[in-house]
This record gives structure tokens, sequence and C-alpha cells, in this order.
């Protein structure tokens, strides 16, 4: 449900209210009924909003949502649009739940609607978000965030890190193990062969070492590296143009070397409508490609953009689909 003081209740009304959602997969919301409660009443919707102990519960019909209650929000208390502890120790329990739900094979696939970093780290927990709390839960050491649009698709050598660190994490392994995860993951949303380009760190991918060696020392090597693995990667190629031959079809993925090379690009085409999601973990997650909007939130005025998270659902739904088949496929 993500952080109740933000737009997520509010959003997954709207999106669960969609016949499109339930024609795909049979969702249940892990999250506070009472906050769920107070999303529909900022949506301006009457769906019936029916809670469940367990998954096994759970009906999935069209008109209604189940939602495992866990009863962890005092709406009482609740300040809509402000970082408070008890919205983000719920919205760290609502993920643990699903991680849980998800590593027993309760649920095929995770959707995660926004939580807030700073009112995660107020409720004692020390993450920079989602990305990093999926990983220490399922123990996952090789993982990457990858942002999906039918545009443009970006997968990111590092994230949540100082500009300074994230150039000294621009290594040929690191490089390498991201073009890898994307590849793996581009097959399971149904791109079979995928065109990888790989960005250069420095302007002009470093102009032949006139602006940085990082390209030379680290990029190139692990593109070579990926090639003779029988991948078709391209690059390092400028930082400056990359996006937009991908965004026209030259590539179906772009490597970028830190969060703001690939999400400034990713966002400017994709703002409302792109999909977060987490590769390399043992589960599937995906997500909205925003924030909590507590601004937005705290006006109450039922006008939050639900098309990020119902393309987000929609993708969760056909990786869980392609990797069952293959699953199915190999058992056959």
């Amino acid at each position: 449900m993500g952080d109740a003081a933000g737009i997520g209740p509010e959003i997954i009304v709207k999106a669960l209210s969609l016949r499109e959602i339930y024609d795909v997969c049979r969702p249940v919301v892990i999250g506070s009924l009472k906050a769920m409660e107070l999303g529909r009443e900022v949506a301006r919707s009457n769906i019936r909003l029916r809670p469940v102990h367990s998954v096994s519960e759970s009906q999935f019909r069209f008109g209604e949502i189940d939602i495992l209650d866990l009863n962890n929000i005092d709406v009482d208390r609740l300040v809509m649009g402000k970082p408070q502890a008890m919205a983000g120790k719920a919205s760290y329990e609502y993920v643990e739940k699903a991680v849980n739900l998800s590593l027993r094979g309760e649920i095929h696939a995770i959707v995660t609607a926004p939580i807030n970093k700073t009112a995660l780290n107020m409720a004692g927990y020390a993450f920079s978000g989602h990305t990093e709390i999926l990983a220490h839960l399922t123990g996952t050491r090789s993982y990457a965030m990858l942002l999906f649009s039918d545009n443009l698709k970006v997968i990111h050598v590092s994230t949540h890190v100082s500009l300074k660190e994230a150039c000294n994490l621009v290594k040929k392994d690191r490089i390498l193990e991201t073009i890898r995860l994307g590849y793996e993951a581009l097959r399971e949303m149904d791109i079979e062969d995928p065109k990888i380009a790989v960005s250069g760190l420095n302007p002009h991918a470093g102009e032949g070492g006139l602006f940085g060696t990082e390209e030379i020392e680290e990029i190139a090597p692990a593109v070579e590296e990926a090639k003779a693995l029988g991948m078709k990667v391209y690059g390092p190629l400028p930082p400056d143009t990359v996006f937009v031959r991908a965004s026209k079809g030259e590539f179906d993925l772009v490597v970028a070397m830190y969060h703001d090379q690939g999400h400034i690009a990713f966002k400017m085409l994709n703002f409302m409508s792109g999909v977060n999601v987490t590769v390399g973990l043992p589960i599937i997650r995906t997500s909205v490609d925003h924030g909590t909007a507590y601004r937005r939130a705290g006006l109450r005025l039922g006008t939050a953009d639900p098309s990020s998270l119902i393309e987000a659902i929609k993708l969760a739904a056909k990786i869980a689909k392609n990797r069952m088949a293959r699953r199915e496929g190999k058992t056959d």
C-alpha cells in the first residue's frame, strides 16, 4: 500500500476500480483497511473494501478490493502529506509481509505504491528505498533498478549513492553484471534478443580519454565481454544522445552509469506512466516510478494519477505469467 500519508491508497483505489486489472491478474492489497478507507474517500469512490486475514480468503472479484489488513495505522493520528514514523513503520511492514508471501509462493508478484525515505528512517529503518529493502529481505546481493516504458527502458549501474561514489562504482564487473541483469529481465518482458546500449560516464563518452578514462578502462571491457557471451551490446556511447536513439527504437535498453543519468532522461518522457522494476531478486517486484506526492496528498483533492500503478500491475502480471510458462516448459 505504501505510505499511508501519501497518494498510495488513493491511486490503488483508482487502479483497482478498473476491470482491465482483473482481466490480467488477481490483486490483493497488503495494507491498512482504515487508510484504504481514507483513500477511497479522497478518490470519491464507493467501491467495496473487503478485509481478509490471508491471501487464500481473497475472492478477487471486480467491484471490490480484497485487503490483507495489517491494522497498523491509527487514522486519528495520521497527518496526510507529512512524513511520520507511524506511516514509515507501516510501509516497511507491508513490504516485509509481501516478500514473505512471495517467497512462500502464496503470491506471484509484488507491486509497490510509493514510500517516503524520511518516514522510513524516522521509524528506524535505515534504507534508502524499496530496492534496498527488497534486497535485504531476500538476501540478494546482485540486483539493479530498471525503468520500463514502451518507448524507453533504462537500467542503472548504481542508484541511491552520492554522485562522487557513483563515479567510483563504475567498474567493469558491476557494469557487466548490470548488462546481464538487464538482458535477462527484458527476455521476461517478451524481448527475446534485446539490443543493449551502454552509456558512457563522461561527456562525449570520454572523447578518447580527453575527458576521463572510465570508458577505456572499465566500460569498454565490460561491453566486449558481454558481446563475447553472445549479447547484442553497443558502447560506450555518448550519454547526451544514447537515450534519444533508444527512444526512437534503435536500442531496447540503455545501461546508465548512475541514478540521475538514467532517471532524468526517462522521466522527461514518462513522468507519470513509467514503471520501476527491481531485477535480480528471487521474486517479482514492480513499482510506480514516482513518490508519495505529499503535497498533493495533503490537499486531498482526489487528483492523483494512477497511470504508473496501472502499468506496474500489468507489467508484473506479464512477467509472472512468462516466468511460470518458462518453468512449466522446463518441467515438461
